[in-house]
């Protein structure tokens, strides 16, 4: 039987519509060996506002603590958080992994989102680097290489700058310019502390038909050693393994036969399936 797990993750204590308790339902009755919670980190940015867990983070963990307790033996459920690259506070000491990504960017006066909004997009684009959407994917991986660079157990949505691109009115992805500041990001990610993963987040919110990263930077991820982990970046109860099959295509046509699973004590791989 297929082997999976489901740590990316999002509640109603963030941006998702469901609860904890009815995401880690929803992952045991679809029978994931462990299931993450990764709620947003807070953030100063202005349209992060309610979508981030709160500064206080005590009831977030107590609830997982006791989602813990109830799926003892039965599924592993692991604390995590979704660290953002403009976070003031650190990763909690608690945390069990984090998954750690890059949304917006800090510019002068201001801040640039990649991922609110196709009509954001265009906009933030034009007001912060005239229009240059190579420049902005420029700005985006060398944030994205910085969080990489502190080692998050899982590298989230590299590519995410991507997200409203389906059909390449924003950016030529094959040019090399993007492809050498894609690729500059994920060489500062070390395969031997982060995973990079295949998420599908995009495609149950209907912006994308295929996962995130691309296939080079897949192909190149193997090439370093890398090991990946399939995610479904899940902001409801229905979508918490969504698109699974798609992604390990993606990755087995990158070259990878194998997927990790994060569970009570590290990380355990498996074929793909």
């Amino acid at each position: 039987m297929r082997k999976f797990c489901t740590v990316h993750t999002h509640s109603v204590l963030c941006d998702g519509k469901d609860t904890l308790a009815e995401m880690a339902r929803a992952a045991f009755e679809a029978g994931a060996v462990s299931f993450g919670a990764s709620g947003h980190s807070r953030t100063e940015v202005p349209w992060d506002q309610g979508c981030t867990l709160p500064e206080d983070l005590t009831d977030y963990r107590a609830e997982l603590l006791r989602l813990r307790e109830e799926y003892a033996g039965k599924m592993d459920v692991l604390l995590g958080i979704e660290q953002d690259s403009l976070s003031p506070q650190p990763v909690p000491e608690w945390a069990d992994y984090w998954i750690g990504s890059v949304h917006n960017l800090r510019r002068p006066g201001g801040f640039a989102s990649v991922d609110f909004s196709p009509e954001k997009l265009e906009e933030d684009c034009r007001t912060h680097f005239a229009g240059d959407f190579l420049a902005m994917a420029e700005a985006y991986f060398g944030d994205v290489a910085a969080m990489a660079a502190r080692k998050p157990t899982i590298l989230g949505h590299i590519d995410l700058i991507t997200k409203f691109n389906e059909d390449g009115g924003f950016l030529d992805e094959t040019v090399p310019r993007y492809r050498a500041a894609a690729l500059g990001a994920l060489h500062a990610a070390d395969p031997e502390a982060t995973l990079l993963e295949v998420n599908t987040g995009a495609m149950s919110r209907g912006y994308r038909s295929i996962p995130y990263p691309a296939v080079f930077l897949l192909e190149e991820w193997r090439r370093m050693g890398g090991r990946i982990i399939l995610t479904a970046d899940a902001h409801s109860a229905g979508t918490v393994a969504y698109g699974y099959h798609r992604a390990a295509e993606l990755a087995r046509a990158a070259g990878f036969d194998r997927s990790a699973l994060l569970i009570f004590g590290g990380t355990v791989e498996y074929p793909l399936e």
